[in-house]
């Protein structure tokens, strides 16, 4: 894991990571690692985060069951942004209950435009 030491995290010790579906290449969100998050995403090959509100690790979709099996980690050419290619379990990425937490477009008289279907009830998920 020698290309941890290439990435820069910012001054609270994360970087962004860019989730995206291997198949199809939807953007399904977009979380925080930390250097101990990214070995356990590499070795786990389940897509793993730092919670910045919870300040805790978590592995995407250990409560929803909506896991993010990861396929490719690649970074950019400044080494301060991951791309995390993976299967979506489960149909949902967002904890809303949307397929990836991308769906509302701004509109022009102000309004947003919901550009998804819902996958599955937040509320029946997380009780």
């Amino acid at each position: 894991m020698k290309f941890i030491s290439s990435l820069k995290f910012d001054l609270n010790g994360l970087i962004p990571a860019i989730v995206q579906d291997w198949k199809d290449g939807t953007v399904l969100m977009l979380a925080y690692m930390n250097k101990e998050s990214v070995k356990r995403t590499v070795k786990t090959k389940l897509a793993t985060f730092w919670s910045r509100s919870r300040q805790k690790f978590w592995v995407k979709g250990e409560t929803s069951g909506n896991v993010q099996k990861v396929k490719e980690l690649t970074y950019d050419c400044d080494g301060d942004c991951l791309l995390v290619k993976v299967e979506q379990v489960g149909g949902a990425a967002c904890h809303t209950g949307y397929r990836s937490c991308f769906y509302r477009k701004p509109m022009p008289n102000g309004k947003n435009k919901i550009v998804s279907k819902k996958v599955f009830d937040p509320g029946k998920v997380y009780l």
